[in-house]
């Protein structure tokens, strides 16, 4: 029969994650949200926790978890802060599995150790000014000058971009043309300060204030040709293998908020007295809570199974797909309801709720639209 109980080690993780949210992360975020801040001393504490590590090898720095371990710590984090949450999400599943994947060795000896202690972070250079759901018409190029790559383009909405200790950007760039006239697609690592790479302000943003995000330049900017992550001309498949394994943990951060609109709730509804009563006794706030809580518990099991199946080496594009849908949607829906039930004090900065509201609409945007997942699912099924 199926179990869907933690063993001990993932248990003992998650309990540790969420005693660190509750204790270090929930105190001063709120503060930090408000002043649109990156939150460095917590993303210090997290690299010496070792959760940057969590999904790689100990020869490399890492902890030698895998990836459901990652998905579990976003999930504790989420149900707190989500501009947390992605600043880890995107460190590790976007800035360095790339390296750790498809990297060579002599790239990996160089940027593994210091992205799994989380002493640098790494950025993910897709999606552009023109268009982020055609990943395949990328404008930026890059051309071989004898052992170096030129690389012109521009990249936006780019996470862990721009941060004191932002490391390098791995961009994908076209280095020329297939014969059928397609583009070829590579992956080159830039490590920030390179002459030529330019990083812009950061954006004003709905949500995710304390998270780092920002828009890249390039203008003839030079490295070296070993910076080639991967083959060349295998860029967009690297890719297209990251986003699905960042669906996932995608997935999880999305369930961690959707968590914590119930607990927030649920706290609230205790305390909030209305008409002589404690408004948690009127069944239309019962009502409310238990379908923001079915909606959570759905999406969690939807992403512990695409988890499962990444870990055995199955197939789970449709699965990562369903997981980020879900996700999102329960993140989107329970964050409404968890807004109205705090009435006016769900519209204040100082209460959760109102964060939380903000920053779940991302959630069906990022890694790949709400609309792209469906789509997915649907060529999953045979449909074409």
């Amino acid at each position: 029969m199926l179990d869907f109980r933690l063993d001990e080690d993932y248990e003992a993780l998650r309990k540790t994650v969420e005693e660190f949210a509750r204790e270090e992360v929930a105190p001063v975020i709120g503060g930090l949200y408000e002043r649109e801040e990156f939150p460095y001393e917590i993303v210090a504490k997290m690299g010496r926790m070792g959760l940057f590590g969590l999904p790689f090898p100990e020869e490399h720095g890492g902890m030698g978890g895998d990836y459901f371990a990652l998905c579990l710590a976003l999930e504790e984090l989420a149900r707190v802060d989500s501009s947390v949450a992605v600043t880890l999400e995107a460190g590790v599943s976007l800035g360095a599995m790339p390296v750790y994947r498809f990297g060579t060795p002599e790239q990996q000896r160089e940027w593994l150790p210091a992205l799994c202690a989380g002493e640098r972070l790494g950025a993910f250079g897709l999606t552009e000014p023109g268009g982020g759901t055609d990943a395949g018409g990328l404008r930026t190029t890059a051309r071989l000058d004898g052992d170096e790559w030129v690389i012109n383009g521009t990249k936006a909405f780019i996470t862990n971009s721009g941060t004191d200790i932002t490391g390098l950007v791995t961009v994908a760039a076209v280095t020329g043309r297939k014969d059928d006239g397609r583009p070829e697609i590579s992956a080159i690592l830039v490590p920030s300060g390179t002459p030529g790479f330019s990083v812009s302000r950061k954006y004003s943003k709905v949500g995710w204030n304390c998270s780092d995000t920002r828009e890249l330049s390039f203008q003839d900017c030079r490295v070296p040709a070993a910076n080639l992550v991967g083959e060349r001309g295998r860029g967009y498949a690297q890719f297209l293998q990251t986003l699905d394994e960042g669906r996932v943990a995608f997935a999880a951060l999305g369930v961690g908020l959707a968590q914590g609109c119930v607990d927030e709730s649920l706290r609230y509804v205790g305390e909030r007295e209305a008409f002589g009563r404690k408004i948690g006794e009127y069944q239309a706030i019962q009502f409310k809570i238990a379908e923001m809580e079915a909606r959570t518990h759905t999406a969690r099991l939807a992403y512990y199974q695409a988890a499962a199946k990444m870990l055995r080496g199955e197939p789970f594009k449709r699965e990562a797909a369903i997981a980020k849908l879900v996700s999102s949607n329960a993140a989107m829906d329970n964050s409404r309801e968890a807004t109205q039930i705090f009435g006016g004090y769900g519209f204040m900065n100082e209460y959760p709720v109102g964060r939380f509201y903000r920053d779940a609409k991302i959630l069906e945007i990022g890694e790949g639209t709400s609309e792209v997942q469906k789509m997915l699912i649907a060529r999953e099924l045979g449909l074409k």
